[in-house]
């Protein structure tokens, strides 16, 4: 009973003061909440709490939601073929470089599939903090494509790892794949529906809305498209990411919303993530020998691939908007500790391997938005005349 109440205090006490913090270390106030975490989990504030940690996954699942708002599948879908075939090469170097990088360092088969993640999740955050600008476009319009890919690849391997390449796994294979031709049809059907009829539209999500209508068939289905994923054994996460697609695609007359659904989950359900995965985190393992350096190489390896990949859209987005798309990529913080811990459990990577992973996750984040911040600034700056 007391320690729930610490719990609950210090879960509280972080959420007020990140953003304190993150001001006076001029920091994004992600890494904050992860290095709070790991802190104060560790002195003894936090502990695994089923409560907490399933309001966490509530968190992840709410992140992958907000991530989803982020992309109209219409506009998507106008995307210049140059642009989608440059994506597709982009995505093509990116697994390159991990099955190369992988034999090379003898890092495991695991990692062929680890090393290239893309999550939209945090690109989400960056999206609130810079605005609208033409490299975090072409960055959502990417990792839209490469996060739907990197599920896909979560999901076989999740399902390979945990029953292996029996009857199970080609089941995972048809769930998924009847499932992607099921919302599909579903996107068309409803896409017809609000042509010939544009008012249902406006009769579900109204305009001057008093009951916070547009809020409840939001939560609805998002909760739907997650039971649904949960029925069918599939990664929740991309049940999350897909009814946030639904939001702006089909009731662009609610400009506003994704904002305001944005504001709730980072003022509350989504730092409890991340304050969650810093708590996850033994700092005890610190001390393993060759944890920091297998930690470091990982980051390395991973920014360093996706920024040369990123050098693709050099002439669309000119060379710091073109690191800065790259490096926006580097941070695939909630599926890589997702399918860690999936490897971990299976016996694929050993204790080190798992909790280097987990530190390369945390280095990566902190170290990509500070350089991100840097290189924005060296940007205003030059565009200044400076």
């Amino acid at each position: 009973m007391h320690d729930n109440i610490t719990l609950i205090f210090t879960v509280a006490l972080i959420i007020i003061f990140s953003p304190f913090f993150a001001k006076i270390l001029k920091l994004p106030t992600t890494p904050i909440e992860i290095i709070l975490g790991s802190i104060l989990g560790y002195i003894g504030f936090l502990h695994d709490e089923h409560l907490f940690k399933v309001v966490a996954e509530l968190g992840f699942l709410y992140l992958m939601f907000i991530a989803g708002t982020e992309i109209n599948l219409k506009n998507t879908l106008k995307t210049p073929s140059m642009v989608i075939k440059k994506v597709m090469v982009y995505l093509a170097i990116l697994y390159a470089f991990s099955l190369s990088f992988s034999l090379y360092f003898d890092l495991g088969k695991i990692f062929i599939v680890l090393l290239p993640l893309i999550s939209v999740g945090l690109v989400a955050t960056l999206s609130k903090e810079y605005g609208k600008t033409p490299w975090l476009d072409l960055s959502m319009t990417a990792g839209a494509i490469g996060e739907v890919i990197s599920i896909v690849f979560l999901t076989i391997t999740s399902s390979a790892l945990l029953s292996g390449f029996g009857t199970d796994f080609f089941q995972t294979i048809l769930s998924l794949s009847l499932f992607l031709v099921f919302m599909f049809f579903i996107f068309r059907t409803i896409q017809l529906i609000f042509w010939w009829y544009p008012k249902v539209s406006v009769l579900l999500m109204p305009i001057k809305d008093n009951q916070e209508q547009d809020i409840r068939l939001s939560m609805g289905i998002l909760f739907l498209l997650v039971g649904a994923m949960f029925y069918l054994e599939l990664e929740l996460a991309f049940g999350a990411f897909l009814a946030g697609i639904f939001i702006p695609t089909f009731f662009e007359h609610k400009h506003e919303l994704p904002e305001k659904l944005a504001s709730y989950g980072f003022g509350f359900l989504i730092p409890i993530f991340f304050i969650h995965i810093g708590s996850s985190f033994d700092l005890n393992a610190l001390s393993i020998d060759g944890l920091i350096y297998k930690a470091i190489l990982i980051t390395v390896v991973m920014i360093t691939m996706r920024i040369i990949a990123s050098l693709v859209f050099i002439k669309e987005l000119g060379i710091l908007d073109t690191v800065l798309m790259g490096l926006s990529h580097s941070m695939p913080l909630t599926l890589l500790i997702a399918m860690a811990t999936l490897a971990y459990h299976a016996n694929s990577i050993d204790t080190l391997h798992y909790y280097a992973l987990i530190l390369a996750s945390l280095i990566q984040v902190i170290s990509v938005m500070i350089a991100i911040k840097i290189l924005n600034i060296r940007k205003i700056t030059l565009n200044n005349g400076g």
